[in-house]
């Protein structure tokens, strides 16, 4: 278990929901993973990532998907590629991730409570 935080600690995570809007195969990473494009909505727009989700998605499932993804982290250039957000996700029972997301669609960009 990680240590305590403050509630003020947690607010500074900008976590919000996005809608996958383009996927593709990313062949030059270092273990399986695939590149997404995710729109959060008019106020933070399209950001791109590179998830190591193979296991479970391909770039056809993901399209469309709404996924919870952390915004307000520096951008970390992943290979040739440059990630601006992280997906977030939970891993299995065989330790594949699987990605959070919401129960039913919500408005792209909505911030977590």
């Amino acid at each position: 278990m990680a240590g305590e935080i403050s509630f003020d600690d947690f607010l500074k995570v900008d976590i919000r929901v996005g809608r996958v809007t383009r996927a593709e195969p990313f062949p030059e990473a270092r273990k399986p993973a695939i590149k997404m494009w995710i729109d959060f909505g008019p106020e933070i727009g399209t950001r791109k990532t590179s998830a190591q989700v193979t296991a479970h998605y391909t770039p056809e499932t993901l399209v469309g998907r709404q996924v919870m993804g952390v915004v307000n982290f520096p951008p970390r250039q992943i290979g040739p590629f440059m990630s601006e957000v992280l997906v977030l996700g939970l891993p299995d029972a065989q330790d594949e991730i699987v990605l959070l997301c919401p129960e039913q669609d919500v408005p792209e960009g909505g911030r977590m409570h």
